[in-house]
């Protein structure tokens, strides 16, 4: 039996596909999404598992995909996709290549014309991009997903070992090439350890102080050695400085958070400098109030059907976070038949059905009880608006507003009056400051003397829309 001849076979059927997402491609992002679905391709949670790689919007100067892709085990294969309705060709081309045990060790571009818009979107899917770059450079991650069950029970603990073990794997920017040293200490900070990670005592250095060797920073392949410091119980503990992000499942696009850990505690987060969305688009999840804003005709309908969407998609993102990975599955499925134009009364039972079924979770509330609180006098005092302000509480009550705006929104996405006023599905759209940026910054505070899956939580709960980081309003 030619076993060598069938694996490009074998691959080409279902191919597990890894999805990056680019800033300002959300619109991309879900044709893929959606595309995978209906053909029934799973995701792949990192580069060792993937035989695709897919990548939504215009790779610009990315130089941590190269990695990515040299870290995928062969046969593999590679496009991009720079508009939505571009994907269905896009991952025809990429069943083709695998199949035929092609791989190019270039990007191979799919889109070359007019943009078009992802089905359902109608007058509103208006925006232009650019193509993708034809010659990615250095190293990315993904983050390892084990799912939970029907009921939420993978607590914190099986949070912590998902995700941990994807996030040193790549350190999403190219802070080295050493992807083998990085896996090993991702696996250690997923299991919660106390950073036994392989280096030897007295050569980790904090990051920023020189060793010695002409001022070289210590580090294997490029990636920093644990250094020691007081941890909140006073007791010298490793600390490992690691960039998270861009290229992490369920995780905003683009954002990169520079983050000091102890064993499994964040001491300290801050946010590297991102590549911005292209500019002479809308932020997608923001276009309908931000057009109407502009003096275009849109109904309020089509702009409550936009906030439905939004938040299923922020749902879905924050369920497969915490280890819920079926009601996921449902809220991004649910997303997608919005976005294709899908009658208010046909998903109406079925949206009830998952937002009361999330709501009634007490495995879920116990799990992210008293996570990330932001009152509502420290969030007016941020400028934050929208769900955020409205929770007034913590990680679970964040959740409870989406559910309910969902519900809201299903019963009004037939409304035909003309909409008014600028609240999108992250708060107000026509501050100094997109809302995001305020997300952001009132969530950084809340991660330190978190646990690291605790910290994944609180971020997926504010969801902050790296779409938004240009600048709301500018179409």
């Amino acid at each position: 039996m030619d076993l060598i001849g069938a694996l490009p076979r074998l691959a080409a059927r279902r191919p597990p596909v890894l999805l990056v997402t680019m800033p300002g491609a959300t619109r991309e992002r879900l044709a893929v999404e959606a595309e995978l679905t209906g053909r029934g391709w799973p995701s792949a949670p990192g580069p060792a598992a993937a035989a695709g790689l897919v990548v939504a919007g215009r790779a610009g100067g990315a130089q941590w995909l190269g990695d990515l892709w040299n870290g995928m085990p062969r046969p593999r294969a590679y496009v991009a996709v720079a508009h939505a309705g571009d994907a269905p060709h896009a991952l025809d081309l990429l069943g083709r290549l695998l199949s035929a045990g092609r791989e190019g060790d270039a990007p191979r571009a799919v889109s070359a014309g007019a943009p078009r818009g992802a089905p359902g979107q109608g007058r509103l899917d208006r925006g232009g991009g650019d193509g993708p770059d034809h010659h990615p450079g250095a190293p990315g991650s993904g983050a390892r997903e084990t799912p939970g069950d029907e009921d939420g029970r993978s607590g914190r603990g099986g949070q912590e070992g998902r995700d941990g073990r994807g996030q040193a794997r790549g350190q999403g920017r190219g802070q080295g090439r050493g992807q083998g040293e990085g896996r090993k200490q991702g696996r250690a900070l997923g299991q919660g350890q106390e950073q036994e990670q392989g280096q030897e005592r007295g050569q980790g250095q904090e990051r920023g102080q020189g060793q010695g060797h002409g001022g070289h920073r210590g580090g294997v392949a490029g990636l920093p050695m644990a250094g020691r410091a007081d941890d909140r119980d006073g007791l010298r503990l490793d600390r490992l400085h690691l960039p998270l992000g861009p290229a992490l499942a369920d995780w905003p696009a683009g954002l990169v958070l520079d983050v000091a850990l102890q064993g499994d505690v964040l001491q300290s987060a801050e946010v590297h400098p991102w590549e911005a969305a292209p500019a002479g688009r809308y932020p997608f999840w923001g276009e309908p109030w931000l057009r109407a804003a502009g003096g275009e005709a849109v109904t309020r309908g089509a702009a409550e059907r936009r906030r439905c969407a939004s938040h299923l998609d922020s749902v879905g993102r924050f369920l497969a976070v915490s280890g819920w990975p079926r009601p996921a599955a449902r809220a991004r499925r649910l997303r997608d038949r919005l976005l294709q134009g899908a009658a208010a009364g046909e998903l109406a039972p079925e949206v009830l059905r998952l937002t009361r079924g999330v709501a009634r979770s007490r495995t879920l509330r116990w799990l992210t009880r008293g996570l990330g609180e932001l009152p509502a006098g420290r969030a007016r005092e941020l400028g934050v608006t929208g769900p955020a302000l409205a929770a007034d509480g913590d990680v679970h009550a964040r959740l409870r507003v989406w559910l309910g705006e969902i519900e809201r929104s299903v019963h009004g996405m037939d409304d035909p009056r003309a909409l008014t006023g600028v609240d999108g599905p992250r708060g107000r759209l026509d501050g100094p400051r997109p809302p995001s940026r305020l997300l952001l910054a009132a969530l950084l505070p809340l991660l330190p003397g978190a646990e690291f899956a605790c910290a994944r939580l609180i971020l997926a709960s504010f969801d902050p829309d790296p779409d938004e980081f240009a600048g709301a309003g500018h179409g």
